[in-house]
C-alpha cells in the first residue's frame, strides 16, 4: 500500500506545483484538449511519451500497446487514430518504438508466453518479411535493435494504409506520419527518416481511391 500512498502524495504535490506555475492550467484543460501530436508507442514503463518530448497534459494524444503495433483489426487503436485525426485534428502521427523492447525480444524467441503470443505474431511477421537481412546480422543485440527499427517501419506503413489516414489526406487535411525510435541507454529519440504526407507515398495496392 505504501507505493499507492506515494502516488497520491506525489499527485497532490504535482497539482500544487502546476497551479503555482500556471493558475489557469487546469481550467484550460477542463475546457478542451488541443494536441497536435498523436503518439503510438510501446507500453514499456521506461518510455513515458510526454516526458521524453517535453509535452504538458493536453499536448499529446497517446495510444500504447506491447510492441507499438498497429493492426487493421484492432478497434482500440483505430478508434484512437480516428478520434485523434477527425475530432482533435492532430497534425502529426508518431509511431515510436524503442531499442531493448521486450515485445520484440519475445517475438524473436520460441518460448511460449501465453495469450500475448497471438499479439506478438504481428512482430514475428515483420521478422519473417525481413528474415534474410536479420539473419545476416551476427550480433544478437544488433539483430534485435534492427528488428525494433523494422517494426516501426511496418507500423508506420500500417497507419498509412488505414482508411482513416487516407480519408484525411483526401479531405486535404494536413497530416504527417512519422517513424521514431527511442534509446533507453541515453534517453534520446532518433528519427528513422519516415515522413509520409500523402497517398502518393504508399504502394498503389494500398491506396483507397
Amino acid at each position: 500500500m505504501k507505493v499507492l500512498r506515494e502516488c497520491f502524495d506525489a499527485n497532490r504535490a504535482w497539482a500544487v506545483r502546476m497551479r503555482e506555475r500556471d493558475p489557469g492550467f487546469f481550467e484550460r484543460l477542463l475546457r478542451a484538449q488541443t494536441p497536435e501530436l498523436l503518439w503510438i508507442g510501446c507500453s514499456d514503463s521506461r518510455l513515458p511519451p510526454d516526458q521524453v518530448v517535453g509535452r504538458l497534459p493536453g499536448e499529446i494524444f497517446v495510444h500504447r500497446n506491447v510492441g507499438n503495433v498497429v493492426v487493421h483489426t484492432d478497434l482500440n487503436c483505430l478508434s484512437v487514430l480516428q478520434y485523434g485525426i477527425e475530432v482533435l485534428k492532430v497534425k502529426h502521427v508518431i509511431v515510436c518504438g524503442h531499442y531493448g523492447c521486450g515485445g520484440v525480444h519475445a517475438a524473436m524467441t520460441p518460448q511460449p508466453l501465453g495469450l500475448i503470443d497471438n499479439w506478438l505474431r504481428h512482430i514475428r511477421d515483420v521478422f519473417m518479411a525481413n528474415r534474410e537481412e536479420l539473419e545476416a546480422i551476427a550480433d544478437p543485440a544488433a539483430r534485435q535493435d534492427r528488428l525494433c527499427e523494422l517494426n516501426v517501419w511496418a507500423q508506420v506503413a500500417n497507419v498509412c494504409h488505414t482508411t482513416i489516414v487516407q480519408d484525411a489526406w483526401r479531405r486535404g487535411q494536413t497530416l504527417t506520419v512519422h517513424g521514431w525510435i527511442y534509446a533507453l541507454a541515453d534517453g534520446l529519440l532518433r528519427d528513422l527518416g519516415l515522413v509520409v504526407q500523402s497517398t502518393e507515398q504508399i504502394p498503389a495496392a494500398y491506396r483507397m481511391r
